[in-house]
C-alpha cells in the first residue's frame, strides 16, 4: 500500500523540525516545503537530513507556482504548517495543489489582528474596542475610540513583538510614531482595549484553548494554563491542565468555540487565547496553528500527540475523541531573555535545578557567547520541562529551580563589568507562590475563583 505524503511548509515556528518529521512519519512520508529565510538557511543541513526538501523561494505568484509544481511531483495528500508567519504561504500552495486548508480570506482573519477583532465584534462574539493606525496622525482618533489603558501592537505579528501597554496619551503617541517610522517600521498598528485580568497568582490571568476543526465543527482537546506574563506581554510558559473550576472552564470553551466558528475555519488546529477578567472570559486572539510548547507538553503527558493530531486532520482524519491527559500536571516554564538585551557569558545552577523532583529537562535556547538584542517580544534563554502530581508540586519545584538558575551578561566580549541575575528576576515578578507558608490555601483560592 502506498503511504500518504504530508507536505509541511516550514519556517520559524512553534515545533522543531525533528519533532515535525518524527511525529508525522508514522502517518506517512514527510516532505518539507522550506521557505527561504535566515532561520531556514541556518538549519538547511539538518532539514535536508531529516526529509526530502522542496524550496519555496518567495511569496510572489511565480515563486509559489514553481514551489507548487515541485511539490506536486511528490503527490502530497495533505499540506499544513506549524509556523504562524507561513499560514498565507500554505494557503496559496494548498490552493494550487487542490488540497484542503484555510482559504485566503480565513488566513487574513487569522493573521490580521484588526480584521479578526472586527469580525468577532460583528458576529457578536466579543466587543473589544479597536482602531487601525497606518500613520502617526491616526493616534488621536484611535485614542478617542478606544480609550486608556490600551494595548498597542502590530496588525500582523507574532510572539508579542512590539506589543506595549499604554497608560498615557503622550507615551502612546510617541510609541505609535516610533513603531511606524522608517523603512523597517510596522506598516500598521492596532490600538485595542486593555482587558484587565483577575489576579490568579500564583497562576497567570489567561489560558488558551486547543481545538480541532473538521468540516467546520469545533472539538476542543485541551485547556492550557499559563504562568504570569513578564512585562509587558511576554509569555513565560504553559502547563496542562489549566486550574479552572468546571463552570468557568465551560464558559471559556464556549467562547473559544464561538470565536473559531465566527472566523469561518473549516479544517485544522486552532489555538485560542482567553483572558480571565472580572466580567468573565474575554477573547485575546485566535491563531490558526498549533500553540507554542504544545508538542513538548504532549510528549510529557503521553496519550495525545498534538503534532500527529495536526497531521491526521490534514489527511482528512476525524476529530480527537479524548482530551489531553488530566491525571498529572505537565509543564514548560521558560526563562525569558532580558528585555534590555546583552551578551550572555555564563549559565549556572543547571545541575542543581535538574536534581529537583519532577524537573525532567533543561532545554538551552541561547548558548553562552550569544549577543541578545533588546526587545519586548517573547524569547527564551531556556525552557524547564517537568511533571508533577498536582499544581502545588509544580509550583514548589519551579520556585526552587528559578532561584537556583542564574545568568551572567556583559555589554561586550571581555568586559569587566557584568551582571548576574536569577532566572526568577528575568520574569520581573515575585515568587510563584508562598507554598512554604500555606501550600493548600494558595492553590484553593485560585481554584475557587
Amino acid at each position: 500500500m502506498t503511504r500518504p505524503v504530508i507536505a509541511v511548509v516550514y519556517d520559524f515556528g512553534s515545533v522543531a523540525p525533528a519533532d515535525i518529521v518524527g511525529r508525522l512519519e508514522p502517518l506517512g512520508d514527510v516532505v518539507l516545503a522550506v521557505c527561504r529565510s535566515a532561520h531556514t538557511e541556518q538549519l538547511s543541513p539538518l532539514l535536508a537530513d531529516l526529509a526530502q526538501v522542496v524550496a519555496v523561494n518567495g511569496d510572489s505568484a511565480h515563486a509559489l507556482d514553481e514551489a507548487a509544481a515541485r511539490l506536486a511531483a511528490h503527490r502530497p495528500d495533505a499540506v499544513l504548517t506549524f509556523s504562524e508567519r507561513r499560514l498565507g504561504t500554505t494557503a496559496e500552495l494548498a490552493a494550487r495543489l487542490g488540497l484542503p486548508y484555510h482559504d485566503n480570506a480565513t488566513v487574513r482573519l487569522l493573521t490580521d489582528k484588526y480584521e479578526q477583532r472586527r469580525r468577532l465584534r460583528e458576529r457578536g462574539v466579543d466587543p473589544v474596542r479597536t482602531w487601525l493606525l497606518r500613520a502617526p496622525r491616526d493616534w488621536a482618533p484611535a485614542l478617542a475610540a478606544v480609550g486608556l489603558p490600551a494595548v498597542l501592537k502590530p496588525a500582523r505579528g507574532e510572539g508579542s513583538r512590539s506589543t506595549h501597554l499604554v497608560r498615557d496619551a503622550d507615551t502612546g503617541a510617541a510609541l505609535a510614531a516610533g513603531l511606524l517610522a522608517g523603512p523597517d517600521g510596522e506598516t500598521a498598528l492596532v490600538l485595542e482595549e486593555y482587558l484587565a485580568g483577575v489576579d490568579r497568582a500564583p497562576f497567570g490571568d489567561h489560558v488558551s484553548v486547543e481545538s480541532a476543526v473538521v468540516d467546520g465543527r469545533v472539538t476542543h482537546w485541551a485547556v492550557t494554563g499559563k504562568f504570569p506574563l513578564a512585562p509587558p506581554f511576554r509569555e513565560v510558559g504553559h502547563y496542562w491542565p489549566a486550574p479552572l473550576a468546571a463552570a468557568e472552564r465551560a464558559t471559556v470553551l464556549d467562547l473559544a468555540g464561538r470565536a473559531v466558528e465566527a472566523l469561518g475555519l473549516r479544517t485544522g488546529i486552532t489555538h485560542t487565547e482567553v483572558k480571565l477578567t472580572a466580567q468573565g472570559p474575554r477573547l485575546i486572539e485566535v491563531n490558526g496553528r498549533l500553540g507554542g510548547f504544545q508538542s513538548g507538553l504532549g510528549r510529557l503527558a503521553g496519550a495525545l500527540d498534538p503534532v500527529a493530531l495536526a497531521g491526521r486532520l490534514a489527511l482528512g482524519g476525524p476529530a480527537p475523541e479524548a482530551w489531553a491527559p488530566q491525571e498529572r500536571v505537565v509543564y514548560a516554564r521558560a526563562v525569558p531573555t532580558p528585555s534590555e538585551g546583552g551578551l550572555l557569558t555564563g549559565v549556572h545552577g543547571v545541575a542543581d535545578a535538574l536534581a529537583l523532583p519532577g524537573l525532567d529537562a533543561y532545554e538551552t535556547r541561547v548558548a553562552p557567547g550569544t549577543r541578545l538584542p533588546p526587545g519586548v517580544g517573547t524569547a527564551e534563554l531556556a525552557v524547564l520541562w517537568g511533571t508533577a502530581d498536582d499544581h502545588t508540586a509544580m509550583l514548589a519545584t519551579l520556585d526552587r529551580a528559578l532561584d537556583a538558575l542564574t545568568y551572567t551578561f556583559a555589554d561586550a566580549p571581555g568586559a569587566l563589568d557584568t551582571r548576574t541575575v536569577r532566572a526568577r528576576d528575568l520574569a520581573a515578578h515575585g515568587p510563584l507562590t508562598a507554598l512554604d507558608r500555606a501550600p493548600d490555601r494558595a492553590l484553593d483560592r485560585a481554584l475557587d475563583r
